[in-house]
């Protein structure tokens, strides 16, 4: 099979990278996939490849974040690839935060379905689910009934995908229930690696509480950073704060901000990107992993990061996230969003109790191994061979 997946790629900033680097790398390693096309967003340095792959890797560095002729550039270079089938790993933001061009940028599994292509949307949030202004989009009423609006619009159009994978089953629901189309499918997130079983042990020194990802929208460092400041006074421990991620792309500028009003914090580290080399030692020192979030739009891979280093979580009661936390078995300690001092004492409550600590990292682990990345492009391959052998059923072939 010679398989296209259009996906942002390390090191892109733009949001899903993680989970498309992971993508790609499973998949490299089937039998069956001879090709992987990466149609991927541009960047200045080389794609980050540094993994084994049982097949040919063709990258085309075609599209970018916020460019209305991202319809037209994808287009071009999934037709002249001539793939066998196409995987789309999205969310509503993923071609741009300016209306037309992530409007855009969602019309092209229509059209690559009509021209008989297998197509498979792997949609990782649905707006239904998003609370606008808490995520940062917008604080006004009537653009939040507007981008409600224009979000049903464009699920319609994600919609005419062979198949839509989401990642949780409360979105399947939705989409099933709401839009009444049956080529709505539950396939989880997944664990990136399942790497062997940690010690639970940490290194020497100040215990570090580290968040990690995109940051600026819904995802807030002040509150982390304002809750161990809190901690310091009442706790013996010695802690490190670690943010480890970069500005989110709808907000250029932020971590700088956040390294300017807090540059007298002590122990406070940025550490900037962080490639995927240097992933397992950020979480493999961390005592404890934090969710800093306002909001939740989709899906965890932070989440399944923390579980397969076997790391203790922190996360806000938020809708999609507690769902999740449930539905695949994982385990942390919850704080109320927003509130400072019940983030203090839910990390306090894990960093105090080192039994608890460990207690959880096992959960986690346990929880991450059970859902492989391996199980995960399996089922993605088993779906594409149903849709290839309905359209043969059908008569159809691909149009080139």
């Amino acid at each position: 099979m010679k398989l296209a997946i259009v996906t942002a790629f390390p090191p892109s900033k733009v949001t899903l990278t993680e989970y498309g680097y992971h993508l790609v790398k499973h998949f490299a390693l089937k039998d069956e996939v001879e090709e992987i096309v990466l149609i991927t967003d541009h960047t200045e340095e080389e794609k980050q490849i540094d993994f084994d792959a049982n097949c040919k890797i063709t990258v085309k560095d075609c599209w970018k974040f916020n460019s209305y002729s991202n319809i037209i550039n994808i287009y071009k270079a999934i037709s002249a690839e001539k793939p066998d089938a196409i995987l789309f790993n999205l969310q509503f933001m993923k071609f741009g935060d300016k209306k037309v061009a992530a409007a855009l940028g969602l019309m092209l599994p229509m059209i690559f379905k009509i021209k008989r292509i297998p197509t498979i949307v792997l949609l990782h949030n649905i707006l239904e689910t998003v609370d606008l202004e808490k995520a940062g989009f917008t604080q006004n009423k009537l653009m939040q009934k507007m981008y409600n609006l224009i979000g049903s619009t464009l699920t319609r159009l994600v919609l005419q995908a062979d198949l839509v994978a989401v990642t949780i089953s409360k979105y399947e629901y939705i989409l099933k229930s709401k839009y009444k189309k049956k080529n709505v499918m539950l396939i989880p997130h997944g664990a990136f690696e399942t790497p062997a079983e940690p010690s639970y042990d940490l290194p020497k020194g100040p215990k570090k509480i580290m968040t990690f990802g995109k940051f600026g929208t819904y995802k807030k460092v002040e509150i982390l950073i304002e809750a161990i400041e809190k901690l310091r006074k009442t706790s013996k421990q010695e802690m490190e704060i670690v943010i480890a991620g970069t500005d989110s792309p709808n907000t250029p500028g932020y971590i700088e901000s956040m390294k300017e009003k807090y540059k007298n914090v002590p122990n406070l580290t940025f550490t900037g990107y962080v490639e995927e080399k240097d992933v397992p030692v950020i979480f493999g020192e961390s005592a404890v992993v934090v969710f800093p979030y306002t909001s939740t739009t989709g899906s965890s891979g932070v989440l399944h990061q923390a579980g397969s280093y076997g790391k203790a979580v922190v996360l806000p009661d938020l809708g999609d996230l507690g769902i999740l936390v449930r539905e695949e078995g994982y385990r942390g300690q919850f704080f109320t969003p927003s509130n400072a001092d019940s983030l203090a004492k839910a990390i306090d409550a894990i960093i105090s109790n080192d039994g608890y600590r460990v207690e959880l990292g096992k959960r986690n682990y346990k929880a991450s191994c059970s859902l492989p990345m391996e199980k995960i492009t399996d089922m993605y391959l088993e779906q594409f061979h149903r849709i290839q052998n309905k359209n043969f059923k059908n008569g159809m072939s691909v149009v080139q």
